[in-house]
């Protein structure tokens, strides 16, 4: 018998970015636990792919292409779904990355970052990632009066980890984004949390972390020297905590929280 507290039967949620690795991973967890999933993205390749992958496991799943930094492209999205399934409860927010410009090498000069990249990955990881998604969506959730904002934040927006200096910036700014719409929206029946992964090898960092024949690289090696699990995250491992937050029977006196899944890492006092 499945437990009631856990339940998402009946519940319609979007994961803008589900075509990702993490986000596709948290959609199927959703879809798992009962809710009707619409992945929104704007790969149509990846976005049905991600799609089939619930069906094939008995969800419900549906794409939708949209621009996360357009509001129009997103308001339309949010009204086909919302036509096709009821409005909206949980949202994911989990669109984000890093640009190979806007990385600092060791070594390198700070003051030489270009501002464009910094510009880009704020746009990507903050107003695409979560401004504008809980304008437009939020939005409808506190008319409804009820809801489930789920923000995908960072280890690195906690502490400014060397190298990715923009994309910590802007996933620090997730964060406080996170904790300013939990306290406005706390009395409007909507609530907002974060989950700060740690280290899930994806498309983005993967060949940061791991060679071609799967060895650590040197920072990979660092990484497991300061994390006590030893071992990175599986995108399956952040299900418990997006079933959790996205459940009112669950989680329903949190708000405005940042909960860390890391194997530890953020534990380990240099």
């Amino acid at each position: 018998m499945s437990n009631p507290l856990f339940d998402l039967s009946g519940e319609t949620a979007v994961v803008i970015g589900g075509t990702g690795v993490l986000g596709s991973s948290m959609a199927q967890a959703l879809a798992t636990a009962g809710a009707r999933v619409a992945i929104i993205g704007r790969s149509q390749e990846r976005g049905e792919a991600a799609v089939q992958h619930i069906e094939r496991s008995g969800g419900q799943a549906v794409f939708q292409q949209a621009d996360a930094l357009n509001p129009e492209s997103l308001a339309h999205a949010r009204d086909a779904i919302s036509a096709k399934w009821g409005a909206v409860k949980i949202l994911v927010n989990a669109a984000g990355g890093n640009r190979p410009d806007a990385t600092l090498p060791p070594g390198s000069d700070f003051c030489k970052l270009p501002l464009s990249a910094w510009r880009e990955v704020f746009d990507l990881n903050l107003v695409g990632g979560v401004l504008l998604p809980c304008q437009v969506f939020g939005g409808a959730m506190v008319t409804a009066g009820q809801g489930s904002i789920i923000n995908i934040a960072s280890l690195s927006g906690m502490t400014p980890l060397s190298r990715v200096v923009a994309y910590s910036a802007a996933k620090a700014a997730v964060i406080n984004l996170t904790q300013f719409l939990a306290r406005e929206w706390a009395q409007k029946g909507v609530r907002v949390n974060a989950i700060s992964p740690g280290f899930f090898p994806a498309e983005q960092n993967r060949a940061l972390l791991m060679n071609p024949d799967g060895a650590y690289t040197e920072r990979g090696k660092q990484i497991m020297a300061h994390t006590p699990m030893a071992r990175f995250g599986e995108a399956s491992e952040l299900a418990g905590a997006v079933v959790w937050l996205a459940s009112s029977r669950a989680s329903s006196f949190v708000t405005g929280q940042n909960i860390v899944v890391d194997g530890g890492f953020s534990s380990v006092t240099i």
